[in-house]
């Protein structure tokens, strides 16, 4: 397994595994047109021509044997209200469902803690639907812990797995107010 961060010319190749890795993963989770509608929003022409520039967003490919399976989207310039720090968040990590459970994910995790180690981060936060037991317990083995609570506001995407967890990952030494709720 390895990471590849995408280019602006990886784009069309970024747009097929991030649409394909996210609908085998997430299909069920929607009403209606609301994956299509997502599926736009996130991985269409707009968003990613933007995003693929901006230094404050990173894509990777997860990569196994030369073949895309997955991919990471970092953001590196998060809300102020989750602390004073610099921080970053894992904004998506998915990864096609015939490659779960061989440990591919530990490995692309480890790899993107070191990447923003190296980039001086000092806080590492994500959100995981409070419902995903299985995800929640896998980066509480990573060292993640509960931060607080969220909701996820999207049009069409099941009422009952809209709570989130946000969990934070610290990666410096220093003391810090939590507002844990």
């Amino acid at each position: 397994m390895k990471l590849k961060k995408a280019s602006i010319d990886d784009k069309l190749e970024l747009q097929k595994i991030c649409t394909r890795s996210y609908t085998e993963v997430f299909a069920n989770h929607w009403t209606g047109n609301g994956l299509e509608l997502y599926l736009e929003q996130q991985f269409g022409d707009s968003r990613l021509n933007l995003e693929l520039v901006n230094p404050d967003y990173e894509y990777f490919f997860i990569k196994k044997d030369d073949e895309n399976i997955g991919f990471v989207k970092m953001n590196y310039k998060t809300s102020e209200e989750l602390s004073e720090l610099d921080n970053c968040e894992l904004d998506k990590i998915y990864i096609l469902p015939k490659y779960s459970g061989m440990g591919i994910g530990k490995m692309a995790m480890s790899k993107i803690i070191e990447i923003i180690k190296q980039k001086g981060k000092m806080l590492f936060f994500l959100c995981v639907i409070d419902e995903n037991k299985s995800a929640i317990a896998f980066y509480e083995k990573l060292g993640f812990e509960f931060h607080s609570k969220t909701r996820l506001d999207v049009p069409n995407f099941r009422e009952e797995l809209r709570g989130m967890n946000r969990m934070c990952l610290r990666l410096g030494h220093f003391s810090t107010k939590s507002n844990r709720t």
